[in-house]
């Protein structure tokens, strides 16, 4: 019998990079008191440990059921030369199409937030020349012919200088669903830009920064107390019956125990129709941060969504196939004051197989077949479509009492 053991269980290769040269390196994925843990080794600098996830058993959950095979997009936009990373743009090696598209417009922003992995801020002045901007939305639907959701982001993207003719050739091409990354400043300021945005409803709606309702969280996260700025262009959206998802930046020690509450307050938000948890990213400003002890997994913040709401269930919040590992979506009924959990009511593979996308998931006849076996919307079958299209993901068109 050997004397000695190692204290971890090996469970899965992989391919990471250095977080100091950014070299191609191999490594490993161990479970370690009772954590999932990388071990990566680099040549140069050694050897390096990140925290995958503080949940074994939902990691592997994710891997070994959640999985389904890729699908390709339409083109390839560059060759294989060096390897993943060094290839990306989408190379023939990547594994799946674009189920949700960035399309960064520029640099500038009206804010300086220490956590932005862009490195925006007041200070750059880049915005993207309308010419090249309508290439890359060519680019877009050739790759996708009829891409599920692209989202405008930056920097700001309000402040382009050609912000309202970007949206217009947006709309012009096949897009099922057209978002816009915004931090509310503007809307906030200026009534009519607000009202010349919700002209470009349906299949248009707001991914809006709300990180907090405590100023202290704020000033830390984003230099500045802007909680009557949100409050302001909430207060608008709600007006005009635009279509929001709230997105939470979650830093922990900061806004982790404020879960709870802002699930609480985006359910008293006419316009609000879904909120994104999203931990920091370790890059740009971001500093003093350690990714072995401060990095805030997915399994941690699908367990303090269960521990700070009674909203959902732990079979209500399922990883998403494309990436298990980094994504998990719930959906909910919104009826007035009251939320039906309906992720959970549906068979798994009824999410995963045999479709596209794992994000659009109201145009899918499967999908719809199982919430309608689960609740009766009292409509013919035109009605009911149309109302089912309203209660689940992606299209704004929703009544306030939705």
């Amino acid at each position: 019998m050997p004397d000695k053991i190692r204290p971890y269980l090996f469970y899965d290769t992989a391919v990471s990079i250095c977080r100091q040269c950014f070299r191609r390196v191999e490594a490993k994925i161990v479970f370690q008191d009772d954590k999932v843990l990388m071990q990566k080794f680099c040549m140069k600098h050694g050897h390096e440990t990140v925290l995958v996830s503080d949940d074994i058993d939902y990691y592997r959950r994710g891997r070994e059921l959640f999985l389904k095979p890729g699908e390709m997009p339409l083109r390839f936009n560059t060759p294989m030369r060096w390897g993943c990373p060094y290839d990306c743009g989408l190379c023939p090696d990547h594994q799946q199409h674009s189920c949700l598209t960035l399309l960064e417009i520029n640099d500038a922003c009206n804010l300086n937030c220490p956590v932005c992995y862009a490195e925006s801020g007041t200070s750059r002045r880049e915005q993207k020349p309308l010419s090249q901007i309508i290439e890359m939305l060519d680019n877009i639907v050739k790759n996708e012919g009829e891409p599920d959701v692209v989202q405008i982001s930056g920097g700001e993207p309000t402040i382009h200088p050609d912000f309202f003719q970007i949206l217009d050739e947006a709309k012009k091409r096949p897009i099922r669903h057209l978002m816009l990354n915004t931090n509310g400043v503007r809307i906030a300021q200026d009534e009519a830009f607000a009202e010349k945005l919700a002209s470009y409803q349906p299949g248009f709606e707001l991914y809006l920064q709300f990180d907090s309702l405590r100023p202290s969280a704020l000033i830390e996260l984003r230099g500045q107390d802007l909680i009557e700025v949100r409050l302001k262009a909430l207060e608008r959206l709600n007006r005009l019956d635009l279509s929001t998802t709230l997105v939470v930046t979650l830093k922990e020690g900061v806004n982790v125990d404020e879960i709870g509450s802002i699930l609480d307050f985006a359910l008293k938000q006419p316009c609000v129709r879904g909120v994104t948890f999203q931990p920091v990213q370790e890059a740009g400003r971001l500093e003093g941060y350690d990714s072995a002890r401060h990095r805030l997994p997915l399994s941690r913040v699908r367990r303090e969504i269960l521990r700070q709401s009674s909203i959902f269930g732990s079979e209500d919040i399922l990883p998403v196939p494309c990436h298990p590992d980094c994504l998990a979506m719930a959906y909910a009924l919104k009826l007035g004051d009251q939320v039906l959990p309906l992720t959970g009511m549906i068979d798994p593979k009824v999410l995963i197989e045999g479709r596209r996308s794992t994000i659009v998931y109201e145009k899918d006849d499967s999908v719809k077949e199982a919430i309608f076996k689960l609740i009766s919307l009292g409509h013919g079958p035109e009605g009911g479509m149309t109302r089912l299209k309203d209660l689940l993901c992606c299209l704004p068109q929703r009544s306030p009492n939705s």
